[in-house]
């Protein structure tokens, strides 16, 4: 459970991520490494050259277990680079770390079960790691160089955020099917590995539900402002 409470830019970094072990992600994500001593959020931010406002909203958001936009006030500071460039890292953990290590101990958990159900089972994986992979690769060639072009001055009259924000889908609803495949109907003993992967693909599944929250309440309300500005 996280530990309630919003934090601000004077409070400890060592504080937030033991009171708080999930944003160890967040702050990878934002470029941020250990080895932060007693520096403050503001301190630690400051010197990875991290907006310390975009920080702090996206980690009091995601404590606060919020599921609707952000107030008004908290976006006008918003960086938008910052915001995209947390997402751009957030998909590169996902894409190139996460699915990946993911993949190779699911194989080796159900190793022991007839070979359909197990053919069955990756096959699952995969396709719903294409989808994953295709929903992220539509947000880097499409979004992200939509919104630095808006960031630069440049219109764009034949594309917007709302078409982002129509057919944005829930990613993380496919891994939910997967992880009650595995509970209801995995015809083999449990085993130390399929428990292990079990708790990773829950990990998971709440790592990307609160992701896709993020580019919902967070990142597409500060670029709807963006657009009218623009």
């Amino acid at each position: 459970m996280y530990k309630k409470g919003q934090y601000r830019e004077t409070d400890k970094m060592s504080d937030l991520i033991c009171d708080n072990y999930p944003m160890v992600l967040v702050m990878y994500r934002f470029g941020v490494g250990l080895g932060f001593g007693d520096k403050t959020i503001g301190e630690i931010c400051r010197q990875n050259e991290v907006d310390v406002c975009t920080f702090l909203a996206v980690v009091n958001f995601l404590i606060e277990e919020r599921t609707t936009p952000m107030k008004e006030n908290t976006e006008e500071c918003l960086s938008v680079e910052a915001l995209i460039s947390y997402l751009h890292n957030a998909h590169d953990y996902f894409l190139k770390f996460r699915f990946p290590h993911l993949r190779i101990k699911l194989v080796e958990a159900i190793n022991d079960c007839p070979e359909d159900v197990a053919f069955v089972i990756t096959r699952f994986f995969d396709e719903y790691t294409e989808e994953v992979e295709k929903h992220m690769r539509y947000e880097e060639k499409i979004v992200f160089p939509y919104v630095r072009g808006l960031l630069k001055g440049k219109e764009n009259t034949r594309y917007n955020i709302s078409i982002f924000r129509k057919r944005h889908d829930q990613i993380e609803m496919k891994i939910i099917e997967l992880k009650n495949l595995l509970l209801k109907y995995y015809p083999g003993k449990g085993s130390h590995s399929l428990n292990n992967v079990l708790f990773d693909i829950f990990a998971t599944e709440q790592d990307l539900f609160t992701h896709n929250l993020i580019e919902d309440n967070i990142f597409t309300p500060a670029i709807l402002k963006l657009e009218k500005r623009t």
